[in-house]
């Protein structure tokens, strides 16, 4: 196996809000990492899976105290929160943080194969590794593990977290998970929204998924006057293509709805294996980019998906 030369990459989206990524991650567990610069603190907008050190990656950009916020505990997105002393989450998945099941796995076959199957179908067929390089020589896969992080400032509706020169409202978004949270800037139309919407196919198959909230949470965005939308995977977009994915959403859910009686569940092992015990991953429209977060294939998909 390869051995990266690094293992994040950044892009400054403007003076305020840089993007970093895994680019050696499978496209089902690489997540967008929003670090936004403060005048009083800065804030990271999820983590990571945790394979390499993010602190040490963003040394440069990280000048001030920071605020780790995970928009929910899947393990994709919380993998690096243990490093930082500022925890944020909703209380509905404050366990998921601070006691993460050993579900979370870089080798597809810890996933079995009723549940890679799934996968398979709605548009991941999984290499057997789920990283394409190593971060070091005799790096072992099968070690990976997600790190305890208990959480040291739980969220719900309405909270504001306050950077200083800029404060971002907590939006509660369930249906991917109970506790998904978006970040929300009226000032500036800008949402963090980590994985309630974003340009890619959505699941609705795992433990703790729920369509109905998931619906109201679509239902919700349509009237919040976006400007931009920073997501929690693939590339980041306008309000006209989030009314183009809010669209197609609706009719993916509700023909998921009805696939979901025809087809068997995964295992409850399998539907765990994205989120550390607190529930899962909800719907997604269209199919993921194979090209991280600077492209997007775009195909209509009634199905589900994860991160």
């Amino acid at each position: 196996m390869e051995i990266a030369d690094r293992w994040f990459e950044r892009k400054s989206i403007d003076d305020d809000i840089t993007l970093l990524w895994e680019p050696n991650v499978d496209p089902l567990l690489r997540c967008n990492i929003w670090h936004i610069r403060g005048r009083d603190k800065d804030m990271l907008v999820d983590t990571g899976l945790g394979v390499c050190s993010l602190r040490d990656a963003a040394r440069d950009l990280l000048e001030k105290e920071v605020i780790a916020v995970a928009t929910h505990s899947h393990y994709d997105h919380t993998g690096s929160m243990h490093e930082f002393d500022i925890r944020v989450i909703h209380h509905q998945e404050d366990n998921g943080l601070a006691n993460p099941e050993p579900l979370g796995s870089l080798r597809s076959a810890d996933f079995g194969e009723e549940f890679l199957s799934y996968l398979s179908e709605v548009g991941y067929p999984l290499k057997e590794e789920l990283i394409t390089a190593y971060p070091r020589s005799g790096y072992d896969p099968a070690s990976f593990r997600t790190l305890p992080a208990a959480p040291t400032w739980l969220v719900d509706e309405g909270d504001t977290i306050d950077i200083g020169n800029r404060a971002f409202e907590v939006l509660h978004l369930p249906g991917h998970s109970p506790g998904s949270i978006g970040l929300w800037e009226p000032g500036t139309g800008t949402l963090f929204s980590g994985d309630a919407i974003y340009d890619g196919p959505l699941l609705d198959r795992l433990e703790g998924s729920n369509i109905q909230d998931y619906l109201k949470t679509m239902e919700r965005l349509k009237k919040l006057p976006v400007k931009i939308v920073h997501a929690g995977h693939e590339p980041s977009f306008d309000k006209k293509r989030l009314t183009e994915l809010l669209a197609t959403q609706s009719i993916s859910s509700s023909l998921s709805l009805r696939v979901r009686v025809l087809r068997p569940q995964p295992s409850r092992w399998a539907a765990s294996c994205l989120r550390p015990r607190v529930n899962a991953r909800a719907v997604r429209s269209n199919t993921r980019s194979n090209c991280g977060p600077t492209s997007a294939r775009m195909a209509f998909c009634p199905s589900v998906s994860l991160c």
